[in-house]
């Protein structure tokens, strides 16, 4: 984040940031690999939440599949 982040709820300016991955269609479920990554931000007051898509690496889905990531 570049610091200018102010919550459209509460108008807090403080934050707290996080990832997670999900799976992105029936091949991914099937062969459990999660293709889509996905940044947050999260305020440390109210909680609400803003979610953006990330890039992911095709290297990592790789490792994913073969090793359980």
């Amino acid at each position: 984040m570049n610091g200018n982040w102010e919550c459209p709820k509460c108008g807090n300016i403080s934050y707290e940031t996080g990832q997670f991955q999900a799976t992105g269609g029936t091949l991914s479920k099937l062969f459990d690999v999660q293709s889509e990554k996905f940044s947050t931000v999260t305020c440390s007051r109210c909680k609400y939440t803003e979610i953006y898509k990330a890039k992911s690496s095709d290297l990592g889905n790789i490792f994913d599949l073969f090793f359980g990531g």
